[in-house]
């Protein structure tokens, strides 16, 4: 729970991992394929994502939202296997990101609108607690809250023939990381909004931009990376490494 304009609210989190991982190549969805913590335990992406959720003193659930093929092994292989227990429900994604987080968000429950949500990616297992509590804290205070980090690089805009058009200043870009945090009510009208006026957004925080709240930045870290391509895995490797993960219970 957090506490914001004279009231304390509870917090749900919501790990989307409806993806199917094909820029990692192989079989493996990327959010299953494993790392190996400083004292060797093994343990998936997904698992590490989920703890790190599951650990944090603010958050009160955690709703897990995977492929539909996917929900006995996640239950039985992930969340029992590793004792996530912070873990309340685990339900089926949709076909899309924005579908899929419609789903958890659905079940977060009703007249709670003023409840926070974060929306985090599976893939990003090294998130901090203290990113999650000042993201939950913002969006109590301030209706929303969107984690992101300076663009480092130039930014060209170029027309369709590849001809530089302009050199975007790097002082107004940032690079959107999640969680993104929200009141429970603004997230879900932003939902219902995209969905009747057939918008796809590519994060949740575009879709309540649509609405016209201002979306404060909560500063990320580069550690709190999203794991898309063998490089990225081969660098969440090394960093696992450095850190105690989650654990199957045989092994407590």
């Amino acid at each position: 729970m957090v506490s914001g304009e004279n009231s304390t609210y509870r917090v749900h989190a919501v790990v989307v991992a409806g993806g199917a991982g094909r820029r990692m190549g192989g079989d493996v969805p990327k959010q299953y394929l494993t790392l190996a913590d400083r004292n060797g335990h093994e343990a998936p992406i997904l698992a590490w994502t989920v703890y790190a959720f599951s650990r944090s003193r603010i958050i009160d659930e955690v709703i897990l939202v995977v492929p539909e093929s996917d929900l006995g092994i996640v239950a039985e292989e992930i969340v029992d296997e590793y004792g996530l227990d912070g873990v309340t429900r685990i339900v089926a994604g949709g076909a899309t990101r924005q579908e899929s987080t419609t789903a958890g968000v659905a079940v977060c429950g009703t007249n709670v609108d003023d409840d926070i949500v974060l929306v985090h990616d599976g893939v990003r297992p090294f998130v901090s607690d203290d990113i999650i509590a000042r993201s939950a804290q913002i969006a109590a205070e301030l209706g929303s809250a969107l984690v992101a980090v300076p663009v480092t690089d130039t930014i060209k805009r170029v027309d369709s023939s590849g001809l530089v058009m302009a050199t975007i200043l790097r002082d107004e870009l940032r690079a959107a990381q999640t969680p993104q945090a929200f009141r429970l009510g603004v997230l879900r009208n932003a939902l219902d909004r995209a969905t009747r006026d057939g918008i796809q957004g590519t994060d949740e925080s575009m879709l309540v931009e649509r609405l016209g709240v201002h979306v404060p930045i909560v500063d990320g870290s580069a550690e709190n990376f999203k794991i898309t391509t063998p490089a990225d895995l081969d660098r969440a490797r090394a960093l696992a490494e450095q850190r105690e993960g989650p654990r199957r219970r045989d092994t407590r």
